[in-house]
C-alpha cells in the first residue's frame, strides 16, 4: 500500500456521530469503558450500543453476566422514530449470535456509516469465555463489507478457520495471513499483536483495493509486560483517529503509539495486574488531532 487511505474527511467544525456496540464493564478497563472516553477526545459523539452488562471484565475469576439481546430491538426502534443520523458504526465485543443481526441493521439503515469491526473473540489463542462456537462463527459475517476489520492473531484464526499459529509470524506469513483475511471481503484489514521476539510489536495494514503484498508494517517498542484492555483501547484510538480524518496507517501507528504510552502509566496504578490498561492521563494525545 504505497498510499495511506482516507476512509473519512472531516470538517473540523463538525462532531461525527459514532455508534459504538460493545458490552459495559462495571469494572476494568476495556469494551464501552474505553470507547466512551477514547473516542469522545478524539471528538466523537459516541451513542453506546451496550450489547452485555459485566461486573468485571471476563479475566476475573468472578464476573455477572448479563446479555441485553432482548433490549436492543427497542432500544434501535426508539432511534430510528428519532431520526438519529450515525457517521459511523464500531463493533467489538457481542453478548450473542443474534447480536450480529442487530448490527448488519444498523448497517441497512445507516448505509453511508462507516463500518469499523473489532472481532472481539479471544487472545493468545485461547477463546474469551463466554464466546460459544455458534457466536464465533456468526462473528464472521461482520468481515464482509467491513471498511476496517481489526483482528488479532487468535481471531484471525477463528474467522478464516485456520488453526493459531502463535504470535511470530514471517513476512510471507503475514502476507499469507492478510490475504485469508481481505478474502473474507473486508475492505481494510488491520491485523494485530506480531511478534518476532526481538523488542517489537508490530501491527500491520492492508487494503483489498491494493492487495496484502502491498501492506505497511508499523513496529512499536514492547514493553515487558502485558495488560488487560490494550485491544480495546487501540481499536477506539485507531477509529477516533479515522474519524479525525487521518489516513489508516497513520490511525493504526497513533492508536499503537497510544496504547505503549497508556501502559507505561498503568504500571503505576494498583491493581494494574487485573484492573487492565490505564489511558487517562494520555486522552490528550487524541484531543491533539482535532485541534
Amino acid at each position: 500500500m504505497t498510499d495511506d487511505v482516507i476512509l473519512y474527511h472531516r470538517d473540523p467544525r463538525y462532531i461525527p456521530r459514532v455508534a459504538a456496540v460493545h458490552d459495559m464493564c462495571g469494572y476494568g478497563k476495556c469494551s464501552l469503558t474505553a470507547a466512551i472516553p477514547i473516542l469522545s477526545a478524539a471528538g466523537c459523539d459516541v451513542c453506546p450500543v451496550p450489547t452485555a452488562l459485566l461486573s468485571e471484565h471476563t479475566q476475573f475469576p468472578v464476573y455477572t453476566f448479563h446479555d441485553t439481546t432482548d433490549l436492543l430491538g427497542e432500544y434501535l426502534d426508539a432511534w430510528s422514530a428519532t431520526g438519529i443520523e450515525l457517521d459511523g458504526v464500531y463493533s467489538g465485543f457481542l453478548g450473542s449470535p443474534d447480536q450480529v443481526a442487530i448490527i448488519q441493521r444498523l448497517y441497512r439503515e445507516y448505509p453511508k456509516a462507516l463500518r469499523l469491526v473489532d472481532p472481539v473473540m479471544g487472545d493468545a489463542g485461547t477463546t474469551y469465555p463466554t464466546y460459544t462456537a455458534e457466536l464465533c462463527e456468526a462473528m464472521g459475517a461482520l468481515a464482509d463489507g467491513a471498511d476496517v476489520l481489526m483482528p488479532n492473531l487468535t481471531e484471525a484464526s477463528i474467522l478464516t478457520g485456520r488453526d493459531y499459529p502463535g504470535q511470530s509470524l514471517t513476512d510471507g506469513q503475514v502476507t499469507d495471513w492478510l490475504e485469508a483475511l481481505l478474502a473474507l471481503g473486508a475492505r481494510n484489514v488491520v491485523l494485530k499483536g506480531i511478534d518476532r521476539g526481538d523488542g517489537a510489536i508490530r501491527n500491520y495494514v492492508a487494503s483489498a483495493e491494493a492487495g496484502a503484498s502491498a501492506r505497511i508494517e508499523l513496529a512499536h517498542d514492547k514493553l515487558p509486560y502485558m495488560t488487560h484492555g490494550t485491544g480495546d483501547a487501540f481499536a477506539s484510538a485507531l477509529c477516533g483517529a479515522v474519524l479525525a480524518g487521518r489516513g489508516l496507517a497513520k490511525s493504526a501507528r497513533i492508536a499503537g503509539e497510544f496504547v505503549r504510552h497508556a501502559m507505561a502509566n498503568t504500571l503505576n496504578q494498583p491493581q494494574h495486574e487485573h484492573r487492565g490498561v490505564s489511558f487517562e492521563l494520555n486522552l490528550g494525545e487524541l484531543t491533539t488531532l482535532v485541534r
